[in-house]
């Protein structure tokens, strides 16, 4: 290569080197445009919200090892994450791909076989050809800024799915054994009543009462039979869909504890502006936004002439004829210049496309965002209101009990029916069913607001980290 050559390829690197990429806009460059009237207020308007740090490890708050086993073995398990999985292996090879266009192309050409080989030309020989795409208008990183950033956007919806994976599994291993309780709450007031049967019955052979008291006594015990077979049928529909959760159906071997767990004491809701940072489904929108930013760029290059370099090296022969006048091997180099004049306006669509692509984008972006903040200020407000029924409920469960407890001292010394003892039980099982609903229904949503708040967990291997494209 001339000396000339020389200082005209290192003149254009130079040049490349000094056309940076424009930098992809960050959120809070499209945030206001985005979400429109919703913006991140200074608090949670829900009452009793806390500004503290969101737990890094949500599942290991419950304290419940079962829990924690059976979450482990839903994410190695589960389906849809070996999809997400798949996803984000194919977004890393599209950036090594896209990052391999910006280094020489290097090729071997090679014939061989002789006065009968190939077309009969009798031609032999090697030849090495390289050519490299001088990045000038920032084309080609573009393309790889975009990949690197759609790649981005697959790791943090894997990350955003292992978490919902997480969260479906902890509120129906809770409701499995809320219908455990409930069943054996059931089961309980069956015997209760089987033991006002038998009392009904003494007292009918004592002449102390009649076939109305012993009647009612055991229609009341068929109900509640009827109400235990409707929660063991609830029960093993529970059981199963912890056992799809996780990957064991049909085995039907799955555990659950015999006890709801207390919830964490705390209410961890950070601060609203810190959710659309830390949340791993508005972190992928915002690398959607990135990436479609980067296809603009690369679609406005494409419109700008392209340089390449080129560099040969061959060493050909012929058993048929004498080549004239030829060395070998034979060394060239040289340039090329690529103008796009006349596509019908190809390229300019290509431009607005990608435009618009972008706008939609950031639309989504803030379709996202709104969502997010709704789904906290929904889970907050759950679980307060939950909160404040479990202690109206426990208080009243403990009341009838009492109320109970004299109504039967009333029936055994005859001052009262048994009417009033069976209506006052059924008081009682009522309030301490739904005192286990609304248990469980607390449980329920801090699982929801720990998803809503994109907080983390421990018991499975952290995603790759989120980085944005080097800009």
């Amino acid at each position: 290569m001339s000396s000339r050559n020389t200082t005209l390829a290192l003149l254009v690197m130079a040049m490349l080197a000094a056309c940076a990429l424009e930098p992809a806009p960050k959120p809070t460059d499209y945030r206001a445009e985005a979400l429109g009237g919703v913006q991140p207020p200074g608090q949670w308007t829900a009452a009793g919200a806390a500004a503290d740090p969101v737990a890094g490890s949500w599942v290991a708050t419950f304290g419940d090892s079962q829990l924690d086993a059976l979450v482990t073995e839903a994410i190695a398990n589960n389906l849809d994450l070996k999809v997400a999985a798949a996803r984000v292996q194919v977004a890393a090879e599209y950036v090594k791909l896209a990052d391999s266009t910006l280094w020489p192309q290097v090729n071997l050409l090679a014939r061989g076989g002789g006065k009968m080989g190939g077309d009969s030309s009798g031609l032999n020989g090697a030849g090495l050809y390289a050519n490299w795409e001088l990045d000038l208008w920032g084309r080609v990183r573009s393309a790889r800024a975009a990949a690197e950033a759609t790649y981005g956007s697959a790791v943090a919806d894997a990350e955003f799915a292992r978490q919902s994976v997480a969260a479906l599994v902890a509120k129906a291993y809770f409701v499995a054994i809320e219908a455990t309780l409930q069943l054996r709450l059931a089961q309980e007031s069956v015997d209760t009543s089987q033991r006002l049967v038998a009392f009904a019955e003494q007292r009918q052979r004592i002449g102390k009462g009649d076939g109305y008291d012993t009647a009612l006594a055991r229609g009341n015990v068929e109900t509640y039979r009827d109400t235990a077979e409707k929660l063991t049928l609830s029960r093993g529909q529970a059981l199963r869909a912890l056992e799809v959760l996780v990957g064991r159906y049909p085995a039907a071997d799955i555990e659950v504890a015999t006890q709801l767990v207390q919830p964490p004491a705390s209410v961890p809701a950070g601060l609203p502006s810190e959710l659309l940072e830390r949340r791993p489904d508005v972190v992928a929108a915002d690398r959607r936004v990135a990436a479609a930013f980067y296809g603009v760029q690369e679609a406005k290059a494409a419109r700008l002439p392209s340089i390449s370099l080129t560099a040969s090296v061959s060493d050909i022969s012929s058993d048929l004829f004498v080549l004239k006048n030829r060395d070998n091997p034979i060394w060239s180099a040289g340039a090329s210049l690529l103008q796009p004049l006349f596509n019908a306006g190809a390229l300019q669509t290509q431009v607005r496309i990608r435009t618009a692509e972008q706008k939609q984008s950031i639309a989504e972006y803030g379709q996202v965002g709104a969502r997010a903040f709704a789904e906290v200020e929904d889970a907050l407000s759950a679980e307060f209101a939950a909160s404040r029924r479990e202690a109206a409920l426990t208080r009243a469960v403990d009341e009838n009990q009492v109320a109970l407890e004299f109504g039967q001292q009333r029936f055994k010394v005859g001052s009262s029916d048994l009417r009033a003892v069976s209506q006052q039980q059924l008081v009682v099982f009522g309030t301490q069913s739904a005192l286990l609903r609304v248990q469980c229904e607390r449980l329920v949503q801090r699982v929801n607001l720990y998803l809503a708040l994109g907080g983390g967990f421990e018991t499975v291997p952290a995603s790759a980290p989120v980085a944005r494209a080097k800009e």
